[in-house]
């Protein structure tokens, strides 16, 4: 009988295991968005995480004569990408992204983790810098 619950909780302890894998950390996309870097911040009470929003070029009529704006909300990691992020607001930027199916308080508010700048592009001058 001990066997048998010993067995039992293994079992839980592994399907527990796998669906947080799944729901945390498994990446469920990758992909690239451009745009404006409109805001990147540092905040948080006890887990210090970087959070962005770049406003996407083009809109999209949501009824006939109106506009709609497209924003991507990100989270970054990695110290290096927020320091090239923090210089670049007001910027064109192209970004890389992964998303996963959770976000988790140390990884940041959104399910969507820029992990490098493709590039970046001063559109006062048109100089566009590649990573």
């Amino acid at each position: 009988m001990k066997k048998f619950v010993l067995i039992i909780i293994a079992i839980i302890l592994v399907v527990l295991g796998g669906f947080f894998y799944y729901r945390y950390y498994f990446v469920f996309g990758r992909g690239a968005k451009a745009g404006e870097l409109n805001y990147f911040v540092q905040k948080g009470y006890i887990w210090k995480t970087y959070e962005g929003r770049l406003i996407q070029t083009g809109f999209k009529p949501q009824n006939m004569g109106g506009m709609q704006s497209n924003e991507f909300q990100f989270s970054v990691t990695d110290e290096r990408v927020a320091q090239m992020l923090m210089s670049s607001s007001g910027k064109i930027l192209e970004l890389h992204y992964k998303e996963y199916l959770g976000a988790l308080p140390w990884r940041g508010y959104s399910s969507f983790i820029v992990d490098s700048v493709i590039s970046v592009t001063d559109p006062g001058t048109g100089k566009r810098t590649t990573f």
